[in-house]
């Protein structure tokens, strides 16, 4: 049985001149048709050296299905590979961010976006023609200033479709059971979305090396709860990034005994991180 994103599939990992001509096209054209003047939603992928990936990752946004008027934008976090290429390639509308890290990224893209409802996108991930519309579902709901799910990882050589079943289904059960007291600490940027307004009052931390996600959901807690979609037909599908090549075994180990050091903290809430060093972006 063919899976919604073994098409995408087909041209990740493959350079801008390996890509037939037709795809490319084809990827551009239903883009160009996505884009609003007057978005609602704003797609916001960011990319640093995705050049092999990217395109993928747009393809499956140039195939969503929603009610909503949205725009697609593009930032290019200071790629030293053919990052900006594809989005000017693509007809992309983009913005370079020349300081490094996800943090300096969200927040250039948030500068630019035109919609009330913000999406975070990820470069290295596919996502399913109904996200937007399902994730919408909960975000459009009131009192909710943020909105996330749970995702997949595509199948390959070291991960197989039940060993991936495995691992997502023990992760899931603990960041279910994390959600209760700690929902911030269960989102992930790449599938993130939240009302763009609330974010006037806060600022999307870039003196930090990771957590930039789970710190801009903990401030909008001050506005509105954090709301999960459990809906296995909307999970992006992304690549090994978060977990690493090794088998899927040495990555559940791994995440384990991290969770486990300082598991007491699902248990209680709290209204701020602390700050560990070793996160922390050092000042030149």
């Amino acid at each position: 049985m063919t899976k919604w994103y073994e098409k995408y599939q087909s041209i990740y990992g493959k350079t801008l001149d390996e890509i037939p001509h037709q795809v490319l096209d084809k990827i551009k054209i239903q883009l160009a048709e996505k884009q609003s003047d007057n978005p609602i939603v704003s797609i916001v992928v960011i990319a640093y050296n995705e050049e092999k990936r990217l395109a993928a990752c747009l393809w499956s946004l140039s195939e969503l299905q929603t009610k909503y008027p949205m725009e697609i934008l593009g930032v290019n976090n200071n790629s030293k590979d053919k990052t900006e290429v594809i989005f000017k390639e693509l007809g992309v509308p983009y913005f370079n961010e020349s300081r490094q890290s996800p943090g300096f990224a969200r927040q250039c893209g948030l500068q630019h976006a035109k919609g009330k409802y913000h999406f975070y996108i990820d470069a290295d991930t596919f996502y399913p023609a109904s996200y937007v519309d399902k994730m919408m579902e909960k975000l459009t709901q009131p009192k909710v200033a943020c909105v996330s799910t749970f995702w997949s990882f595509y199948p390959d050589k070291n991960h197989s479709l039940f060993s991936l079943f495995f691992y997502e289904l023990v992760r899931d059960l603990f960041l279910w059971i994390q959600h209760f007291k700690r929902p911030e600490l269960c989102v992930r940027g790449m599938v993130m979305a939240f009302r763009a307004d609330y974010t006037h009052h806060i600022k999307i931390r870039t003196d930090i090396r990771r957590g930039e996600d789970g710190s801009l959901a903990l401030e909008l807690k001050k506005y509105g709860k954090i709301s999960f979609v459990y809906n296995r037909k909307i999970r992006p599908i992304t690549g090994y990034g978060t977990i690493g090549n090794d088998s899927i075994w040495h990555s559940f180990m791994n995440n384990a005994k991290t969770q486990l050091k300082g598991i007491s903290r699902i248990f209680y809430q709290v209204d701020h991180y602390e700050d560990h060093d070793d996160n922390l972006v050092k000042k030149r």
